[in-house]
């Protein structure tokens, strides 16, 4: 999976970052109409772009005054144009605007992933979004180009676009939080290295979360290692429910689908209730036992056992590799679909008997599975955002005995992480380096 690059170092509070211009900005697009503020770029440490959007009658900018007089104040492209717009009839049957934050906003994911929140594929066709991106400062300058770009495509429905370095500044009341950036293993790196090189970002935006974000916000973590990284996350962030942090396993669930419905000779939709149990590396779990193939049991379908039990195994959790081999790079456009179908999985009800995959937070599972870890599971919605555990799946011995190995590998890595969750001295003793080749 790709990952963009953060700086665990980094400092949230002590970057100024230098413009060609005096001025920031504060557009308003309504369809093809624009709306442009002018305001003073304020002198604090900590810069940052707004593009915002209202659906407020519209009065003409007015250029503010610098304190440097010496100089014009420049402007930029179409923010140089004033409108005269009114609000349009059709936005009065919109829902109320929604804030998510996208964190490692600059990378290639993200890159994907950002026109299709905007364009309301994610959300609906009556939702506005304000898109608050997270970055770290080598990526601020790329920060204000995906700012740009966004602004170019006329979305109708993005309300707002900020970027910043400071995560207290992103997720301000935001409802959703994509954690998308982290730092990629380097070579010679050791897997507990790059547990806590990365727990230390995800601690910080978890405390960042905690202290500004939304009560209710949804948190889907995609940097990997996502499972730990989602349990550091939550963690250290006591007054959201755990319930709400989610590490990405849709990619995973998608790679299963396409493997039963080639052997099965059908098309993809015809596969369903496929889950992945565990660890987002290579110890994950696809379950062929409890999925069904238009409607039926996978084993009354394929009914080639070493295939599932071994070819079709190895294939979903070495599917990444693969890909680099063939392509070069890692799994960004992907990665970003499985990141819209998590999220709809979540704002959609799920089909009667289907269900998804989401790493969650394992306390009061029906399963048996160890309590305090962040493990995949099988999940349904009824659209609200919120989920519940499936209790209707089979198990077996072969299923069973997997399922431990990489239960076994998470609470290896949560002892690794101890010092990260208020849990004591961490102790790092992992079964293996099983990480999957996008981490690094």
């Amino acid at each position: 999976m790709a990952v963009a690059e953060l700086s665990p170092s980094s400092s949230y509070t002590k970057t100024t970052f230098q413009y060609s211009s005096k001025l920031s900005y504060v557009s308003t697009r309504l369809f093809n109409h624009h709306r442009v503020h002018y305001r003073p770029l304020p002198t604090s440490q900590n810069s940052r772009i707004v593009c915002s959007v209202t659906s407020n009658e519209v009065q003409a900018p007015v250029a503010v005054k610098t304190e440097d007089t010496k100089k014009k104040p420049e402007c930029y492209g179409v923010f140089c144009l004033t409108y005269d717009l009114k609000a349009e009839e059709e936005t009065k049957s919109w829902k109320k605007m929604i804030n998510v934050a996208v964190s490692g906003a600059a990378g290639m994911i993200s890159n994907h992933l950002l026109f299709k929140l905007a364009s309301g594929e994610v959300f609906g066709p009556d939702q506005p979004i304000a898109l608050k991106l997270l970055g770290s400062e080598r990526s601020f300058q790329a920060l204000e180009g995906v700012a740009m770009e966004l602004e170019d495509s006329l979305f109708p429905l993005l309300r707002e676009v900020s970027i910043s370095i400071d995560p207290y500044e992103v997720f301000q009341d935001v409802e959703w939080a994509l954690l998308i950036g982290a730092k990629p293993r380097g070579p010679g790196m050791e897997r507990a290295g790059l547990l806590d090189i990365n727990g230390q970002i995800f601690a910080a935006q978890g405390k960042a979360l905690n202290a500004v974000a939304s009560r209710n916000v949804k948190v889907m973590v995609v940097g990997n290692p996502c499972n730990t990284n989602a349990l550091i996350c939550l963690k250290n962030a006591p007054n959201i429910p755990a319930k709400n942090f989610h590490a990405l396993t849709r990619l995973d669930e998608n790679r299963a689908k396409c493997q039963l419905a080639l052997k099965a000779g059908v098309f993809y939709d015809k596969v369903s209730n496929v889950t992945i149990w565990g660890n987002h590396s290579t110890t994950q779990v696809p379950d062929f036992l409890n999925a069904k193939i238009d409607g039926l049991p996978v084993k009354e379908v394929i009914k080639d056992t070493k295939w599932l039990e071994e070819e079709f195994m190895e294939k979903v959790q070495k599917r990444g590799g693969v890909l680099i081999q063939k392509w070069g790079r890692s799994s960004a456009a992907s990665t970003a679909v499985s990141i819209v179908d998590a999220i709809r999985s979540l704002v959609t009800p799920t089909p009667e008997g289907d269900w998804f995959s989401s790493g969650v937070y394992t306390a009061g599972n029906p399963y048996g599975i160890a309590e305090d870890i962040v493990f995949s599971m099988p999940c349904r919605s009824k659209g609200d955002g919120d989920y519940e555990l499936v209790k209707d799946v089979m198990f077996d011995d072969y299923l069973w005995n997997r399922i431990k190995k990489t239960e076994a590998e998470l609470l290896a890595e949560k002892k690794c992480v101890a010092h990260l969750t208020g849990e004591g001295i961490a102790v790092c003793d992992l079964p293996g380096d099983t990480m999957l080749p996008g981490e690094m």
